[in-house]
């Protein structure tokens, strides 16, 4: 049988894994909001598009998703080493399904606009926000430091899976009940997700001993990161993926509608499929992926992202574009199921909340991507500048060689 680079045969460390009742728990979770996410992100980009015909307002909105990360991810990681993580995570849980019931009922009723997806979709990326600090630190509390890895490919892969299901789903209901029919979906979603919440049996410590200010505490893990050289390649890394990669999947539905020429299904079967390849690469990740890859698999995925994106963008042919994003989704794979189980790695025990909220912090960044993609989108249109911001991320990549060498 494969081993594993922890030592334990891949196959039965995944079983082992799914057998932990608060594993399973908070892996359900993690699964219905990013079902919902990815279901709601199309269904408001295709809404405002038709709405508007402005793509600057579709990667607007998008933003908004990532920019409480931003603004707020470091003091959140702070405050989370002070609270029981339990109640936090069903009070963020309670809040996303209060804002998709709201815009559920407005749709309902005929009286949505884009500016309720706006607040919405802040509201939403307020609870995304927590996800590092917050629920990923309950998987590391439930598994331990030695199952972080396989831990969290197994949450990305599962997640990412739904990547396929969201953006699929969201588009035949959006072709069929309308902008109502995706966010009562999500509503009831939530619901599945809260039940699966209230059973979680651990308990988290605050993890502090100290009476530190939050502020206080922000300085001491942004003064730890610079004195630590892989800490320092791991964030620089995100904040690359976030400001040149990730904005460019926001372009997915005006590219499908004004370059392929397809409808709404459509879309949202090209969509998925990223899901798909970010599904696949993830669990090849949880089966065969050993320590001393790390971070080779971490750079390695985002620059196999930015190298799909600009395939995607340039090839006439559904098909191909297809093929395009299954790289883009295999790479993703890669970036996302290392970049927290590095930083959960390489972190101090008392420090590792707080350095989760950091990272949360540089993949908030990615508003200024957005901002800039949006502005490039109105001057020289959708494909050129999907192409653009991607092409300055291999850029970037290779600039930074020095920073995530050290990540080793």
């Amino acid at each position: 049988m494969e081993e594993s680079g922890l030592g334990q045969p891949a196959g039965s460390r995944r079983g082992w894994l799914l057998a932990e009742p608060d594993y399973r728990r908070l892996w359900l979770v993690g699964l219905v909001v990013f079902v919902v996410r990815w279901l709601e992100m199309l269904a408001v980009g295709v809404f405002a598009y038709q709405a508007t015909e402005s793509a600057f307002l579709v990667v607007m909105l998008t933003m908004l998703r990532l920019l409480p990360m931003g603004l707020f991810g470091a003091v959140l990681g702070a405050v989370a080493e002070r609270l029981e993580r339990r109640s936090a995570l069903i009070l963020v849980v309670l809040a996303m399904m209060a804002s998709s019931l709201a815009i559920a009922i407005l749709g309902s009723l005929g009286l949505l606009e884009v500016w309720h997806l706006a607040v919405a979709s802040f509201v939403n990326g307020l609870g995304w926000a927590t996800d590092n600090p917050v629920r990923r630190m309950m998987i590391g509390d439930t598994v331990g430091p030695e199952r972080m890895g396989p831990a969290m490919s197994l949450d990305v892969g599962t997640n990412n899976a739904s990547r396929m299901l969201g953006p699929t789903v969201g588009g035949l209901i959006l072709a069929t009940a309308g902008i109502a029919g995706v966010f009562w979906l999500g509503a009831a979603l939530y619901a599945i997700a809260l039940v699966a919440a209230l059973r979680i049996r651990i308990r988290s410590r605050t993890g502090v001993t100290d009476t530190a200010p939050v502020l206080q505490r922000v300085r001491e893990g942004l003064a730890w990161v610079r004195g630590d050289r892989r800490m320092t390649g791991v964030l620089m890394v995100t904040v690359i993926f976030n400001i040149f990669g990730w904005p460019c999947l926001s372009m997915i539905p005006v590219l499908g509608k004004d370059h392929l020429n397809l409808g709404p299904e459509g879309v949202g079967l090209l969509a998925g499929i990223d899901g798909v390849g970010a599904f696949l690469g993830a669990l090849t990740i949880a089966a065969f992926s050993r320590t001393h890859w790390y971070t080779r698999v971490y750079v390695g995925g985002v620059t196999l992202f930015m190298a799909g994106l600009i395939a995607f963008a340039t090839v006439p042919l559904v098909a191909l574009a297809g093929g395009a994003l299954l790289l883009v989704g295999i790479g993703g794979a890669g970036f996302s199921v290392m970049q927290a189980t590095l930083v959960y790695l390489h972190a101090p025990v008392e420090m590792r909340a707080r350095l989760l909220g950091l990272l949360s912090v540089c993949i908030g960044v990615g508003p200024v991507g957005f901002f800039y993609l949006g502005f490039l989108a109105e001057a020289v249109g959708a494909q050129t500048a999907t192409v653009a911001l991607a092409a300055q991320g291999l850029l970037a990549i290779l600039v930074a060689r020095r920073w995530w060498q050290a990540i080793t």
